[in-house]
């Protein structure tokens, strides 16, 4: 669903009749997700003068309203305002919002309490009663689902001396103080080759994110992600523009939000005239330096947590089939250490090229790790078919001639270096969704290195991947001790067509949840072309009759798929990951994460992903054990889960702040203050010692 739709769903329901009646006549009313109160900030406001109303809109926990700019859904809050004649009520200064993208939606939002003030202009002549009222519409949403409310407000005021109301100056002046601040001059802007940037009057130090909130919704492409940058001590923020620009216009207006390495948010009311804004030097941590014991500590890991990989169900087969086939009677010792040299090209050459990227995007401010390219549907969609085909060459239903040789088994079968270094290019790609252990600390290590370091301690981690096919074509003993070739590996073959094709319904059910039903579907659909151009491949082999054209129907769809996906996944489908039965968990936020810490409230705080194997083991292990809930519940910890399935910049922050650069990532913090960071592997015993009085001190 496009944004233009989904805002156009949005106004209809709030315009729908709400089924029941609504009170009038207080300056309060409760609705079912929201608490409305309306405030005049003097009860006897002056005949001629101003006085200041609040509107105060508290939505329950977990849901929020909407800014003057809802984003690409959501609606802005509408007010009917009754009062006397000759008085005029200007429209509302809303505080600075937040960001809310769920499914690749972006929403401009305020969650909990926010404060709306407008300004009642009081006529000259104005005597005695003074009523003033409001109907109010506007729509509340959680992840889930969103529900138009109502209300009828009424606030009797008497003009008078138009003194303050000293009960409510509080209040007043925290809403002022939640208002954006005015800047003492104007920014600039360019919008050129379908880039937006902007150049604001603010100080770029200590600057740990910011977020420009354009009153229009023809400026730039809400939801794409907005990079910081420094510019001649001024903060530069560089985005995608608009696809559908609106009218030319000289000047474009905003609120800045700025959130500092303290913690402290700072919202700026921004006016951009159009100039030049050159590129600017990206905002991005420093590298840490490169100690020896960082580096070696961090290769090491490296190593053993790429060799733990071979163990992966989509990686054992493709390694099993081709170190049997070094077993092959005829083999040289050459060719065999020849084989395995390439093996290994192909695998570190993969994991560095991977590891690049998501250093690349780390130093850019993205916040990346292994596997992040898994949060791409494309990538899934691809890597499903991928997985698909491998399968059903194991299963039987076709075989890669010659002419058609490419992946799976029939390049394990293939002798020689080109099919040896496909299959270890396959191999790393395939492995990627999962962070085993030991890899976490290294490939974390590894983002902050620099440049060069970090892709060594990459090509370790391809090594380590790489060592048993490795020692396989340089040790004799161990070819000589590998089961011969016969008409055993045919069976064999077929048995581990099970584990890849059981990787590749796991793919299916991480589109689904990543990118929603209509792209679950699509994928299906994608993967019955692959597979019937693979079935027709394998009745032409079977009378010895070229298999190229089905094989390249298989081959363009599988290839087309992912390029056409964005246009059919439902974005805002997406489910979030939750805790298993019993565990009530709640989502990950940093503020959430500190009111909990601050309170010395004991938590269990773990982040996952659909496509990580290793969390979802954990999850449907130890996590899902009753004997684990009803200790956690019993000792009052509170289970916090962080889903990092689509990108999630709060998560990269957190994860970056730690030196972690993948997934799993088990944390504890205890009632006494202290924190523990947990194995990758949970146990039952492990968990349930957390409920134990005492059991995190030292950690």
């Amino acid at each position: 669903m496009g944004p233009m739709l989904a805002r156009l769903l949005l106004l209809l329901a709030l315009l729908l009749p709400l089924g029941h009646g609504t009170a009038v006549a207080t300056n309060v009313s409760q609705q079912p997700n929201t608490r409305v109160e309306l405030l005049a900030e003097s009860r006897t406001p002056r005949a001629g003068g101003t006085v200041t109303l609040a509107l105060s809109m508290t939505a329950r926990p977990g849901w929020h309203t909407y800014w003057r700019n809802p984003g690409e859904a959501g609606i802005e809050t509408r007010a009917e305002w009754r009062v006397p004649e000759g008085a005029r009520v200007s429209g509302f200064r809303y505080p600075v919002p937040k960001t809310y993208l769920v499914g690749g939606i972006m929403n401009h939002v305020f969650e909990g309490e926010a404060v709306l003030l407008a300004e009642l202009a009081v006529p000259a002549g104005a005597t005695g009663p003074l009523p003033v009222a409001v109907k109010l519409d506007w729509l509340v949403c959680d992840d889930k689902v969103c529900v138009p409310e109502s209300a009828e407000l009424a606030l009797p005021l008497s003009i008078g001396d138009g003194a303050p109301d000293p009960a409510i100056a509080a209040r007043f002046a925290a809403a002022r103080a939640a208002l954006p601040r005015a800047l003492p001059e104007a920014g600039s802007f360019e919008r050129a080759d379908g880039r937006f940037r902007l150049k604001a009057p603010v100080s770029p130090e200590a600057v740990r994110s910011a977020h420009f909130f354009p009153l229009r919704h023809d400026v730039l492409l809400l939801s794409a992600p907005q990079r910081l940058g420094a510019l001649d001590g001024a903060l530069v923020i560089e985005t995608q523009a608009s696809a559908d620009p609106g009218p030319p216009a000289p000047e474009i207006e905003g609120v800045l939000r700025v959130e500092r390495a303290d913690g402290t948010v700072l919202g700026f009311d921004l006016k951009l005239a159009e100039g030049r804004v050159p590129p600017a030097q990206p905002l991005a941590p420093e590298p840490r330096p490169a100690t020896g014991a960082t580096f070696w500590s961090a290769l090491g890991l490296a190593l053993l947590g790429g060799l733990l990989l071979n163990l992966m169900p989509c990686v054992f087969p493709i390694l099993s089939l081709k170190a049997m086939s070094l077993a092959r009677a005829g083999t040289s010792e050459t060719a065999a250490r020849v084989e395995g040299l390439a093996y290994a090209g192909g695998v570190i050459l993969s994991c560095m090229v991977l590891g690049a990227i998501a250093i690349a995007l780390a130093r850019a401010g993205e916040g990346a790790g292994w596997a992040f390219q898994l949060q791409d549907p494309r990538v899934i969609l691809l890597l499903l078919l991928l997985v698909l085909a491998i399968g059903l060459n194991f299963a039987g239903l076709f075989e890669f001639s010659t002419a058609s040789a490419g992946i799976g088994s029939g390049l394990a079968a293939r002798p020689g270096a080109p099919g040896a270094f496909a299959t270890g290019a396959l191999a790393a790609f395939v492995a990627t969704p999962c962070t085993g252990p030991f890899m976490a600390g290294a490939l974390g290590a590894a983002l902050v290195l620099p440049a060069a370091a970090g892709l060594a301690v990459f090509a370790g981690l391809g090594l380590g991947l790489a060592l048993p096919f490795l020692l396989v074509g340089f040790v004799p003993t161990l070819r000589r001790a590998l089961p011969r070739p016969g008409p055993w590996m045919q069976s064999f073959r077929r048995i581990l067509a099970v584990p890849m094709l059981l990787t590749a319904v796991a793919l299916a059910w991480v589109l689904g949840r990543q990118a929603g039903v209509n792209a679950l579907a699509f994928g299906l659909l994608a993967a019955l072309v692959v597979a019937l151009g693979l079935w027709w491949a394998g009745l032409r082999q079977s009378r010895l009759r070229s298999a190229a054209l089905p094989v390249a129907v298989a081959l363009v769809a599988a290839l087309a798929a992912p390029l056409a996906l964005p246009r059919l996944a439902t974005r805002g489908a997406a489910a979030a990951a939750v805790a298993p039965d019993g565990l009530a968990g709640v989502p990950f936020s940093p503020a959430a994460l500190r009111d909990l810490t601050d309170r010395r409230a004991p938590t269990f705080l773990y982040f996952t992903a659909d496509w990580c194997i290793t969390c979802k083991v954990n999850e449907r292990g130890a996590l899902a054990s009753p004997r684990v809930a009803e200790r956690f519940r019993d000792a009052g910890i509170t289970v916090m889960v962080g889903d990092w399935t689509r990108p999630d910049p709060e998560i990269a922050r957190f994860l970056e702040a730690r030196g972690r650069a993948g997934i799993p990532l088990y944390l504890f913090y205890g009632a006494d203050g202290s924190e523990r960071e947990l194995p990758q592997i949970l146990t039952v015993d492990m968990l349930t010692s957390l409920a134990t009085p005492g059991s995190s001190k030292g950690a």
